[in-house]
């Protein structure tokens, strides 16, 4: 009977020991999501506050301050503007009218040749594989 009580005395500071642990893994964990989430949080804050320092140093009112003050520009007049029909004209098209561009064709060539092979001077052409020769009989 002695040995009964012992081994359920064992098994009672075993399952306390066991308990014991499992709430203090619990307790580390919700620690660090605690620390976790104070970091996350600090993190917003920090975010916000660099938020509003960009928009402090993008605003446009600054910006024009800035402008007046370090820059020679001059104020933009509405008659400073010229029609369109004063732009410079196009470049000369080089292709001729119907026939392809010239371009488009050295891409499609290179798409083209991309999945063969290239044999250059530094690899050599593979030779293609000849069958074995057979011995004569004697």
């Amino acid at each position: 009977m002695r040995i009964i009580h012992l081994l359920v005395i064992g098994a009672l500071v075993f399952a306390a020991a066991y308990v014991y642990r499992i709430k203090m893994d619990s307790t580390e964990r919700t620690e660090r999501v605690l620390r976790l989430r104070a970091q996350i949080r600090e993190q917003r804050d920090a975010i916000a506050v660099l938020r509003a320092e960009w928009a402090k140093l993008d605003s446009p009112l600054r910006l024009q301050g800035l402008a007046e003050r370090h820059l020679a520009l001059k104020s933009l007049n509405a008659n400073q503007y010229d029609s369109l029909k004063n732009l410079p004209d196009r470049p000369p098209n080089f292709a001729r009218p119907g026939e392809a561009d010239p371009i488009g064709a050295m891409l499609e060539t290179i798409e083209a040749t991309a999945d063969a092979p290239t044999v250059t001077g530094s690899i050599p052409a593979q030779a293609e594989p000849q069958a074995p020769a057979q011995e004569e009989q004697r």
